[in-house]
């Protein structure tokens, strides 16, 4: 990172305002989540869920559920975020990290944000809390894959300095250094919030 930031990951939570005015609560993943992760990918569009899964199916195994909703914090890293200025408060965003072992430097990355709130910073500021909780757990690369066609991730990591490993077949898969990707995303100006979610991680 261009700049010298010392994180804690004791972080459950975190409460911002997007620059629309909606109050959005960033929190950990937890397994009692289960009922929600399914019902938020049914809401998805088809071509979001396609995107995403690489599947066109509306529903997902269950066994995808339970991978999604297992979080330990140290081989499954997970964060959602939940719209709090509506009174059901529904989660409308998600994002995880993969990895093999405790000890390893590396991971899968995947973000999903519900289609009525593209375009609104909700996918810089969760990638922003996953990442650092990521820098503290000792996460260094983040693998992404995305579909070819799949034009606006492609354009969103690239954003955030991923660069391309493998571009051959319909899947792209791109290396992202993580204290590169928090230093990207801390030099942009929109969503305003990002600095408080900086803040909210800054250790004393």
């Amino acid at each position: 990172m261009t700049e010298t930031v010392s994180f804690q990951n004791q972080i459950q939570s975190v409460d911002v305002k997007l620059d629309n005015g909606t109050h959005v609560c960033l929190r950990r993943v937890r397994h009692s989540d289960l009922a929600q992760i399914e019902k938020g990918i049914s809401q998805m569009s088809d071509q979001s869920r396609y995107l995403r899964f690489f599947s066109g199916s509306k529903t997902m195994p269950p066994s995808v559920i339970e991978k999604l909703a297992s979080v330990d914090g140290i081989h499954h890293l997970a964060w959602g975020v939940i719209n709090m200025s509506e009174q059901d408060r529904p989660p409308i965003a998600a994002a995880h990290v993969f990895r093999e072992t405790r000890t390893d430097d590396a991971g899968e990355f995947a973000i999903t944000v519900l289609d009525q709130y593209h375009g609104q910073g909700v996918a810089r500021i969760l990638m922003l809390t996953v990442f650092i909780d990521c820098y503290c757990e000792g996460l260094r690369h983040l693998r992404v894959d995305i579909l070819r066609s799949n034009k606006k991730a492609y354009g969103l990591m690239r954003s955030i300095g991923a660069k391309p490993c493998s571009l051959d077949g319909p899947v792209a898969q791109y290396d992202l250094v993580v204290a590169d990707a928090i230093a990207a995303l801390r030099k942009m100006e929109n969503p305003t919030v990002l600095p408080e979610i900086v803040a909210a991680f800054a250790a004393d």
